[in-house]
């Protein structure tokens, strides 16, 4: 059954899904829907698998690499202070990662939790915006080339 992931891997394939930052040799780096914080992002594998557990050695450590590769990235360009990453596939049972900057801006209450536990409104507060996004979009992809 496809999945969200298999949706938005055949959409960057295609090249008609905005939020691509660009294409990594396990995937595709993407902007998150929502940007609650700055620069959250997700790396979808191409080709989609079940789960990390799917992929050979070489596969799941050049995901992870590409993973790290993202986190590098977005700790250069957002002036977050760390990064969190998660690989759950609960909701979309589909390997994703999603690659959340932390800023010490952030309310004293969430900069040390997960970012799930911030308000769902408040998650939902700023959509993806291509416009907007863009020069971020720009910024993450030069970072990440200069470590491929």
């Amino acid at each position: 059954m496809p999945t969200l992931i298999h949706r938005r891997v055949e959409a960057a394939r295609a090249g008609t899904n905005p939020a691509v930052i660009c294409c990594v040799p396990s995937g595709w780096l993407v902007l998150g829907d929502v940007q609650f914080l700055r620069g959250y992002s997700l790396l979808l594998p191409d080709p989609v698998v079940p789960d990390l557990n799917a992929l050979d050695e070489s596969g799941r450590s050049q995901f992870l690499h590409d993973m790290a590769v993202l986190g590098d990235a977005l700790l250069e360009v957002t002036n977050a202070y760390r990064i969190n990453y998660q690989i759950l596939g609960n909701l979309e049972p589909a390997l994703h990662a999603h690659v959340f900057p932390r800023y010490l801006m952030e309310p004293e209450q969430y900069r040390t939790s997960l970012p799930q536990s911030y308000e769902p409104e408040y998650r939902q507060s700023i959509p993806f915006d291509e416009e907007r996004a863009r020069p971020l979009m720009k910024a993450i992809r030069k970072a990440v080339q200069r470590r491929l």
